[in-house]
């Protein structure tokens, strides 16, 4: 009865999978004459509901990106600064460990053009996206705008439509664009927004209370309260003017937050989050200030710039106010510096008003206990003395500023693939970081500025043992623990000496015996990333054949793998019962040039090997969808028959499927 409600449920999953397959994303374009030779194109998609498409912004490392290839630019016309989008969503994704950004319900792409060919007729661009639900679409399609011929003054709007959303999706042209009335003219696209602000401005708020904490600002807060309260004439006129302060170093924090934003451009800066020099650089930059954090030097303004702004703070009034908390920055730079230097990259690489909210948070934690302790001066009473403290907070941040460097190196090593920086390694530099901060927070290693310690307040006993405990906690990891609490940071399992980790039991202490063509997968598992080499190997050892439709940046093929592979039931059948191949339709290495040809069944380019195994998928199994798992025997005849192929699902209806399939086989 089970298996029979499970069949049922299971077909019913599928019909409705294949009703909706191929592209929830409709298109329509337009294009508008601005000038002389300047053109807006304009791309709008209507996303089906559930479903999300992937930003351009979506960094390197997570799913795919949506990407605008223009295909006859050369000689023809330039492009003015890069694709605009409208209002887009950022989440962090706990699989890839990056925040990715995508479009939910509609989504528009604009681009502006300049002619510099007089003769040109036509613009040909293709977009690449990703498109998500409970399975993943890899989709490319083309478009041809027709260059309006009509004068400025007369101007139409040319529109035309992609092919419909429930055929299959192919690189043939579009049907050339059919003028439109003037007065459809385009909608203008709002500039991207991204959610996730409050995250930032959590930390930012965090960090500002961490600044608090140090040397240079935490002695400067009764010295700056008292000198309001004994130098105003009332005691409400104290109160108004440390608001007054207060308000003045939130708002010279916002200021330099929005320089940031508006001299380099929130696209500007996310595109630049990806890149392997700016992660190498910012690597750089915080070795540099954990090194000034941990008593090595210190980063200072020039003093003139100090003494300056100091002489104008006696000025007096609302200026005299400002110029005070102008000289706060400036004398705290060297601990404050480092905080901000560390929240402005990180927030303005997520683009958007971000480095303004990561700002406003940092400045107001600094600037609240100003104007609290103003307003209820016996509070200063209740303050620590200033003393060692304060230097063990500002060494503590160095540790961590140390440990997050490695994050922004590894994240090129990733791009790169150099494989300097495995995940083993990472690990190993992590537990000798946080291993040294607790021998540190014991009274077991002094550093420069440290004063003389008698003994450990229990405060500092109590830190100390938390960072040694999740010291203890990232040792396994070394062995293949998959340290969730982390698992953001360090990189992927499979990038690493040994993918299981150390003396595990798995394939992998047996490479050398793999059958040609195949590679130690997720677990352990064998796995070949090519048919025909897989059904040579199936013939040869009479097993059937699963294959497994994946993508390198297919989310819940990930989760797939994680949560449902992981199950030791599933887990036996994959590595005893049958010969696994997953073939990754996003593979984009170029086939040989004798093999690239163009699909029967959607008439597209065949270059790739990702698009090799793409039409695979759509002419024999008619879906693009990922991941998709189909049994078959040796002759690739489907072995399940109700049930020929299933996707995103759970261990127990993914282990009945299997089961149900492999049995058939052995009959």
């Amino acid at each position: 009865m089970r298996k029979l409600l499970f069949i049922l449920f299971a077909f019913f999953a599928f019909a409705k999978g294949n009703a909706q397959i191929l592209d929830p994303a409709k298109w329509t374009t337009k294009i508008e004459k601005k000038s002389e030779n300047t053109y807006l194109l304009t791309f709008n998609a209507v996303i089906e509901k559930d479903w999300h498409m992937y930003s351009q912004f979506t960094p390197d490392g997570g799913p795919l990106p949506l990407e605008v290839i223009f295909k006859n630019q050369k000689g023809n016309f330039t492009l003015v600064g890069k694709a605009k989008e409208s209002k887009t969503t950022t989440a962090f994704n706990d699989v890839f460990g990056v925040n990715e950004t995508f479009f939910e319900k509609k989504a528009q792409i604009q681009q502006e053009i300049i002619l510099t060919n007089p003769k040109i007729l036509k613009v040909e661009v293709d977009l690449n996206y990703q498109v998500c639900k409970d399975a993943c679409i890899n989709l490319e399609k083309k478009f041809t705008f027709a260059i309006p011929t009509i004068s400025k003054a007369d101007a139409n709007i040319i529109k035309s439509e992609t092919l419909k959303a429930d055929t299959i999706p192919s690189k043939q042209e579009v049907t050339e664009a059919i003028a439109s009335p003037a007065n459809s003219a385009v909608t203008v696209a709002k500039p991207a927004t991204q959610k996730g602000l409050w995250s930032i401005f959590f930390i930012a708020f965090l960090s500002g209370f961490a600044a608090l904490l140090t040397p240079c600002v935490f002695p400067m807060i009764p010295m700056t309260v008292s000198f309001f309260t004994k130098q105003s004439k009332s005691k409400a006129k104290g109160i108004r003017h440390a608001i007054i302060y207060g308000i003045s170093i939130i708002f010279i924090y916002v200021v330099l937050g929005f320089l940031v934003t508006w001299i380099f451009g929130a696209d500007a800066l996310n595109a630049l989050s990806t890149n392997v020099w700016f992660n190498i650089i910012f690597f750089i930059l915080l070795i540099v200030f954990a090194a000034s954090f941990l008593g090595a030097f210190e980063i200072m303004l020039p003093n003139s710039w100090a003494n300056k702004v100091d002489s104008q703070a006696d000025r007096g009034g609302i200026i005299g106010i400002l110029f005070m908390a102008l000289a706060l920055a400036i004398v705290s730079f060297s601990c404050t510096g480092p905080i901000v230097g560390t929240l402005l990259v990180d927030a303005a690489s997520k683009g958007g008003i971000a480095p303004i909210i990561g700002m406003l948070g940092f400045s107001l934690a600094l600037a609240l206990p100003f104007m609290l302790f103003a307003m209820f001066p016996g509070w200063l009473h209740s303050l620590p003395r200033s003393g060692g403290w304060l230097n063990t907070v500002k060494v503590v941040l160095g540790f961590l500023e140390l440990a997050l460097a490695f994050k922004f190196l590894s994240n090129a090593d990733l791009v790169l693939q150099l494989h300097l920086l495995e995940r083993e390694v990472f690990l190993a530099i992590w537990i000798a970081v946080f291993g040294a901060l607790a021998l540190y927070l014991f009274g077991k290693i002094t550093l420069p500025h440290d004063s003389a310690l008698t003994h450990i307040s229990v405060g500092r006993l109590l830190m100390g043992l938390l960072v040694l405990t999740f010291t203890i906690y990232l040792i396994p990891g070394l062995w293949g623990a998959p340290l969730k609490l982390i698992n953001a940071f360090p990189p992927p399992m499979e990038y690493s000496e040994s993918p299981m980790g150390f003396g595990s039991s798995g394939v992998e202490n047996s490479i050398a015996i793999l059958p040609e063509g195949a590679k130690s997968g997720p677990h352990g598992l064998v796995v070949f990333d090519d048919y025909e080499k897989g059904l040579a190997y199936a013939r040869i050892i009479h097993k059937p054949i699963m294959l497994d439709f994946t993508g390198y940046a297919c989310v819940n093929c990930r989760k797939m793998e994680n949560n449902v592979w992981s199950d030791a039931r599933v887990f036996s059948i994959l590595n005893n019962d049958v010969v696994l191949i997953s073939l990754y339709v996003d593979d984009k290495r170029e086939l040989p040039k004798n093999e690239h040809t163009i699909s029967k069944t959607t008439g597209a380019e065949i270059e790739t090997i990702g698009d090799k195994w793409t039409d695979f998928m759509i002419s024999k199994y008619k879906t693009n969808t990922q991941p998709l798992y189909v049994l078959t025997d040796l002759e690739g005849n489907n072995l399940n028959e109700t049930i020929p192929t299933i996707s995103y699902v759970g261990v127990e209806e993914y282990v009945i499927w299997l089961k149900t399939g492999t049995s058939k086989f052995k009959k």
